[in-house]
């Protein structure tokens, strides 16, 4: 357990999307890990698209402590975060994946590493030798080629870029945040391609507890899914190498 620290403020982004039948137990979850931490904190739900009625359920259950943002039309899971980030008040603000794969415990490790070594940003990582991780072989091995990959392309240190739970300093996404262009399959890699562009090298991997199910991988959607995530990774390197996007400043950025 963290200890009370006054100067602390957290801000816990979710997005959520299709999660009408886990999405208040899966909150309260989190809420339970919340409490063992003492920081202040904020929750800030953001529902990516009117698609079911998770975003009633929330509402009606009047959570204390809980932010709601909801707009009509789906963007993806980066657009979600993004703005969730945009208007976290935190000096520290995390995201961690709505469905309940990521156990929410995670939250106080994730902060431990950040406090203990001045972090500028801590990620979970499957590939952190405390990690629990149950997921498919098939996963598995989708989960290594993209590492390779990442790591072929961009030379950055973090062993996974993808597990859906990481904590910035406020003051880093500051600076992150006006270059992001990513919406929707490759943001958490664009965070963390920019902040290194940036020159932010306290970039640490903490433990996670991950309970993965993987559906056949021989639907169109799924192809679809590993297709364009290839794509976005590409673009992403192409606007670091190519275009040099990320280093200009962001007033000089056409949108």
């Amino acid at each position: 357990m963290l200890p009370h620290n006054s100067s602390h403020f957290l801000s816990l982004i979710i997005p959520v999307y299709r999660q009408e039948k886990t999405i208040i137990q899966n909150i309260e979850s989190i809420k339970r890990a919340l409490s063992a931490i003492r920081y202040d904190h904020e929750i800030i739900a953001v529902f990516d698209g009117r698609v079911d009625t998770s975003y009633t359920k929330v509402k009606q259950a009047n959570i204390p402590k809980l932010k709601t943002l909801c707009y009509m039309k789906n963007q993806g899971k980066a657009h979600a975060i993004q703005l969730g980030m945009k208007k976290a008040v935190g000096d520290y603000v995390m995201f961690i994946d709505s469905g309940m794969e990521i156990d929410p415990n995670g939250i106080s490790i994730l902060l431990e590493h950040m406090e203990w070594y001045d972090a500028d940003i801590v990620v979970g990582s499957k590939r952190h030798p405390d990690s629990q991780v149950i997921y498919s072989p098939m996963r598995k091995f989708l989960s290594e080629g993209y590492y390779w990959i990442v790591k072929i392309l961009f030379g950055i240190k973090v062993r996974d870029t993808q597990a859906g739970i990481k904590i910035f300093k406020k003051k880093v996404l500051g600076k992150i945040l006006p270059r992001l262009v990513e919406k929707k399959f490759a943001g958490d890699l664009e965070m963390l391609v920019v902040a290194d562009t940036l020159g932010f090298r306290r970039i640490f991997e903490a433990p996670v507890k991950l309970d993965y199910s993987l559906g056949p991988l021989t639907t169109a959607a799924t192809f679809d899914a590993i297709w364009n995530i290839l794509i976005d990774t590409l673009a992403i390197w192409y606007r670091k190498n190519l275009l040099r996007y990320y280093h200009r400043h962001p007033h000089s950025q056409k949108s």
